[in-house]
């Protein structure tokens, strides 16, 4: 009998995106084909090892973990990725190689390294590659984390909408891990989401502005998303193979037909732990906002595309050190304020998650301490290599953060702090 559906804050499904890559010299290597058919003895889309499962995704070099049920138990789901990447690792080593976390490969050239999954239902990465050329970063050297929220009807999805729409702005400023792209410092901290707003442009209303539309019934979400999106790709589209609810690219899709939103916007980061904390820490302030501890659902609702937008761009660029000058977007967290860094924003929010929701935020504390005192993944990226942007050091960094990920450990940097 299949279960009825979730309500708010159930359950989640997370999603972990991984790279493979050669063991020593961090080579792309597009094997994950072969990786499945070790494990299983035949080639396959996916395959379920219990709580998680592991999947295919465009590329022949990504492989993605997720937990196989919506789960309320992160702490348990953080040991059953810790488990399955140990796995994954110990079949890739008779390969050579190994997984790499983070939200970019540092080193990579899409052009020769890019080979779409060649299996099945690879119809439709065909035709996205037909449409975009999917030989880019914006395509083949991007790793996420996506967190699945559920909501039962149409009141819930208002709530749990408006909220989600309101925190998309500040995300990277937590999980920011794409700072260097072709060898070279790219002067984003976020540069994977800088792609991603931009490499679907040939139709805009794929990706939209990121931030979703003003929409808080399934019935609005049609008219102003997926009908939009539907008619917008219909000369591509003859044969109907692709379907709006998957092209759909902002940084929060709803799934109506399973009752869920999924976001988007967060970088991979080291090590399942960091990636959990941070799902926590989001969830966290997703239930004060839905709570309206802070501010009202009906002024949630009223904030614009474009305004919320405008911050989001500067935490692409800057991530924890963006400046918001929005007083009343600070003013919609509780924080009485007329600037602030999105790090003050994130520490603010931390306070008020601590008093509300001890028992849940209480075992990520550390990984928590480690972002909001020594910078996202991407500041310690940058402040390890030092302004030295050789292969070699990237290499030998990028090979310490792939053992953060065997080893399930942060990636702490300790530097002199200049007088």
């Amino acid at each position: 009998m299949k279960p009825s559906r979730l309500h708010l804050f159930q359950a989640y499904g997370i999603e972990l995106e991984y790279m493979i890559v050669n063991k020593d010299n961090l080579a792309v290597k597009p094997i994950t084909d072969d990786l499945f058919k070790k494990e299983t003895g035949a080639i396959t889309s996916d395959v379920e090892k219990g709580p998680v499962t592991w999947c295919n995704e465009l590329v022949l070099h990504v492989v993605e973990l997720k937990c196989t049920e919506p789960t309320a138990d992160l702490v348990t789901l953080n040991k059953d990725f810790v488990d399955n990447i140990a796995r994954v690792n110990k079949q890739l080593a008779g390969f050579d190689a190994k997984l790499l976390p983070t939200a970019a490969h540092p080193l990579m050239k899409p052009e020769h390294d890019t080979y779409l999954w060649p299996h099945d239902n690879n119809e439709v990465y065909e035709r996205y590659n037909k449409i975009f050329n999917c030989q880019g970063h914006g395509w083949s050297n991007l790793q996420s984390c996506h967190i699945n929220l559920p909501f039962y009807d149409d009141e819930e999805f208002a709530q749990l909408h408006a909220a989600i729409r309101l925190i998309l702005p500040i995300l990277p400023a937590l999980a920011a891990s794409s700072p260097v792209l072709g060898g070279v410092d790219t002067g984003y901290l976020d540069k994977r989401m800088d792609y991603y707003q931009k490499n679907q442009r040939i139709i805009p209303s794929i990706t939209g502005k990121v931030i979703p539309e003003r929409a808080f019934s399934k019935r609005q979400y049609l008219k102003l998303i997926y009908d939009k999106i539907a008619e917008d790709i219909a000369k591509y589209n003859e044969d109907e193979l692709l379907k709006p609810i998957w092209v759909n690219s902002r940084g929060a899709i709803a799934r109506f037909d399973r009752g869920s939103v999924e976001i988007r916007v967060l970088d991979l980061q080291e090590c399942p732990k960091a990636d959990l904390a941070i799902a926590s820490f989001i969830i966290c302030v997703l239930k004060l906002l839905v709570s309206q501890r802070t501010i009202s659902l009906h002024d949630q609702q009223q904030w614009s595309v474009d305004d919320l937008h405008a911050i989001l761009m500067k935490t692409i660029k800057h991530a924890e050190k963006a400046e918001i000058e929005n007083a009343e977007y600070l003013k919609a967290f509780g924080l009485e304020a007329r600037y602030a860094t999105a790090n003050d924003l994130w520490k603010h929010l931390l306070g008020l998650v601590k008093k509300y929701y001890p028992k849940e935020i209480g075992p990520w504390l550390d990984e928590l301490h480690v972002i909001l005192e020594h910078g996202t993944l991407a500041s310690r990226i940058l402040k390890s290599l030092g302004g030295i942007y050789t292969p070699e050091n990237i290499t030998m960094v990028y090979n310490e953060l792939a053992d953060c990920l065997a080893n399930n450990e942060m990636f702490e940097v300790w530097v002199q702090e200049e007088l």
